[in-house]
């Protein structure tokens, strides 16, 4: 599923999701183990804030960070009974991940090319995620995120994605009106929450990564092939 994506750049913050600006850095795209703003609910107030957040999550549980290569994707037939995610599922630890695209393969070329999904606008969206909190043994704190799945066989934009034979999935898209809902959610409301992606205002275009940068990741056949577990 998702291995990479392009977060909302800090003016979008303010603009289309009406939250102060991010007060760290995070780079122009994320893959898994990079960090990148999420928006969840304060534990302590109920207010909605920012949070520098992990690509993949970590439970708290976890002997180490290493789960994190497998934990990017949370498929929502399981969320709620997976050994990883079904802690912050239960807790309603529900997060938005603004993103201005994501990243996955197309095969029809007979070889794996990397493909953009956005919106028609090319406006910011948010995603439906899961966080939890981890802690080293000596204390230091850690919050880690997975996006949630659905499938996607037969879908205008999504169903075509992701090797021959393969299951298609495609991430969950929260729209502005539900995002207060979705981040409030008990888990049957969640659950009610994840739809399809809307075909009519999305889009999706060949964008291969940069031969350099291609070399420096590596193929990402075996993060695609992980993850979603």
């Amino acid at each position: 599923m998702c291995t990479n994506f392009i977060p909302a750049s800090r003016p979008d913050f303010r603009s289309a999701l009406n939250l102060p600006e991010p007060t760290f850095d995070y780079p122009r795209e994320t893959y898994v183990s990079y960090r990148a703003p999420i928006v969840i609910v304060a534990p302590d107030t109920e207010a909605m804030e920012l949070r520098e957040a992990q690509f993949g999550l970590v439970p708290f549980w976890s002997k180490d960070t290493k789960i994190s290569r497998h934990t990017y994707n949370a498929r929502s037939e399981t969320v709620a009974v997976k050994p990883s995610y079904r802690d912050p599922w239960k807790k309603r630890r529900y997060a938005l991940v603004p993103m201005q695209g994501f990243f996955e393969p197309d095969y029809a070329t007979g070889k794996a090319i990397r493909w953009r999904i956005e919106r028609q606008d090319q406006g910011v969206f948010t995603v439906a995620a899961i966080w939890d909190y981890w802690r080293t043994p000596d204390g230091v704190g850690l919050t880690s995120f997975s996006m949630l799945t659905i499938n996607a066989d037969g879908h205008p934009v999504m169903g075509r994605f992701h090797a021959p034979g393969d299951e298609k999935r495609s991430l969950v898209i929260v729209p502005q009106a539900l995002r207060t809902e979705w981040l409030h959610a008990t888990p049957q409301e969640a659950g009610e929450l994840l739809l399809p992606l809307p075909a009519d205002e999305f889009t999706a275009r060949p964008d291969p990564r940069p031969a350099s940068a291609s070399r420096k990741r590596g193929t990402s056949r075996t993060e695609v092939a992980t993850g979603d577990k």
